[in-house]
């Protein structure tokens, strides 16, 4: 038999803060995942003749995924039951990173990528969603602070974990990591958390889940394919077309529908919508910077794995001082302050990394990366937090899918758009004067293929052209996260509100999740 309980005394349950532990755990490894495989790319590429289009889908079919089910995963929980679903997730994303270790070629890469991004997708807005049911309105900025700290601590430590991992094992060691810390996360959440639920939520819209699935699918799949292909194409012509209709009719629908998948009357509510804004530009910039850095710390300066991993922790340093002050440092100048503080000055290491030159030690770019690190931790923390706050309880789930979606498509186009402008500045500037035209094309694959050929060819010319053309395209990336960062905080300075947004009540009064306990 099924009780029905007052969500307010889950507030005072002293193990809600290890239901926290187990979120924040769960958001970490999510965070791993998004990044991890990017240290690994270089290797992969070696060993399994992947090409720069190849490993950008190694990279986004997690995000794609991950990004176009999050709506309605959100509200899958929200009517069946969130810790149900979170554990269905958590058991998904186990499946596809054994499914990864076992990997033998690039496609099969892809489709664990693929089936570990439906897991996250249900896991991510969930472990948000909860939170409501968990700590009362005065706790919960704090919980959805250290949430998002986790996930967003997680993007930068996947590639150093993932380097040292690669030193000593195989590339599939990257999925195993995954293993041990998933089923831990699954016991915890069965242990820990209550089950929340909210009846009233809106049904699941097939034909919306389709819409945003298709629609982000069509529009990734041109921008990776773009630079191979040309941009007038007809395929990749195509593919944007198709990708404006399916979005366009998401939206339509969604504003014909009385309780829609896509609740744009959140998007209405400034507090939410520029603060989401916010922190799917900010996502935009990180993914993309940790898709173009490994390669150019291993291949262009001559790092082994680990220690290309080991050389991204200026960026987890910055961005761990800056997520830990970045709450009290709101609450001093408000989150309009901070958030636009964070992108100027993400924007300004942005600019200064694009001076990097082939002659530059690791020094100039250490000192770049922690300037970066800082404007990540004091752009992202508030703005997500502000947004996630500004949600009705009865919303939850939808709500922060919304906003999970949209920062996880940030991502997704970062790496998309920003590998695109590498792959194509990369080739347009690689001098394969004097190779046969077969070679010639595969060395202007990437930078680790130029690398291989010049090797093999005993080539120096070929290898300091691969450097030159690799960091001519990794400035051309660095100038645009640049400008995304000051676009991004002029909109911060001109729009947000100058201090985190109270949570809001769901009609006369507080309305919460109710709260199912097994009898």
């Amino acid at each position: 038999m099924v009780t029905v309980i007052s969500t307010p005394a889950s507030w005072h349950n002293p193990r809600r803060w290890l239901a926290l532990g187990a979120l924040v755990m769960s958001m970490l490894v999510l965070g791993f995942d998004t990044t991890i495989l990017n240290v690994a790319l270089p290797t992969m590429a070696e060993q399994l003749g992947a090409t720069t289009g190849e490993q950008q889908w190694m990279a986004d079919a997690y995000v794609v995924v991950f990004a176009a089910l999050m709506l309605p995963a959100g509200l899958l929980g929200d009517r069946f039951g969130r810790r149900r679903m979170l554990i269905a997730g958590l058991v998904v994303f186990l499946a596809g990173s054994v499914a990864g270790a076992l990997a033998d070629d690039v496609n099969w890469v892809v489709v664990a990528r693929a089936l570990m991004g439906v897991g996250a997708a249900l896991i991510t807005p969930l472990a948000m969603s909860v939170l409501p049911s968990l700590f009362a309105p005065d706790e919960r900025g704090k919980a959805i602070g250290l949430v998002s700290t986790g996930s967003a601590l997680g993007l930068p430590l996947g590639p150093i974990i993932g380097g040292w991992l690669l030193e000593h094992f195989w590339w599939g060691s990257v999925f195993v990591l995954n293993v041990p810390m998933v089923a831990l996360a699954i016991v915890a959440c069965l242990v820990l958390l209550p089950e929340t639920s909210d009846p009233a939520s809106p049904r699941i819209d097939t034909l919306s889940a389709a819409f945003t699935t298709g629609g982000l699918g069509a529009l990734v799949y041109a921008i990776i394919e773009a630079p191979e292909r040309g941009w007038t194409d007809p395929l990749i012509l195509a593919l944007f077309g198709t990708a404006a209709v399916l979005l366009t009719g998401l939206v339509l629908r969604s504003r014909r529908e009385e309780r829609p998948m896509l609740d744009m009357g959140l998007l209405a509510h400034r507090g939410f919508l520029f603060n989401a804004i916010a922190a799917t530009l900010v996502m935009f910039v990180l993914s993309g910077l940790l898709f173009v850095l490994p390669p150019y710390l291993q291949s262009v300066l001559g790092n082994d794995t680990l220690a290309t991993g080991v050389k991204l922790l200026p960026l987890v340093l910055g961005l761990s001082v800056s997520a830990k002050l970045a709450a009290p440092v709101a609450g001093r100048f408000g989150a309009r302050a901070t958030v636009t503080a964070g992108l100027v000055v993400l924007a300004f290491a942005a600019l200064l990394g694009a001076r990097t030159t082939t002659q530059d030690g690791y020094g100039f770019t250490a000192l770049w990366l922690t300037v970066a690190g800082l404007g990540f931790g004091f752009a992202l923390v508030p703005s997500m937090t502000g947004a996630l706050t500004a949600l009705p309880a009865d919303r939850a789930g939808s709500g922060s899918g919304l906003l999970l979606t949209l920062r996880q498509v940030g991502a997704a186009v970062g790496i998309a758009l920003l590998g695109s402008l590498l792959s194509n500045a990369f080739r347009d500037r690689l001098d394969v004067t004097g190779l046969p035209s077969a070679t010639a094309d595969t060395a202007g694959d990437s930078v680790v293929a130029a690398h291989l050929i010049a090797e093999k060819a005993g080539s120096l010319h070929l290898a300091v052209s691969a450097n030159d053309a690799y960091v001519h395209g990794m400035t051309l990336v660095l100038l645009v996260c640049g400008v995304a960062s000051l676009a991004a905080a002029l909109l911060a300075a001109a729009f947000l509100p100058g201090a985190p947004a109270a949570p809001r009540t769901g009609g006369a009064g507080v309305r919460v999740a109710s709260v199912k306990a097994d009898a």
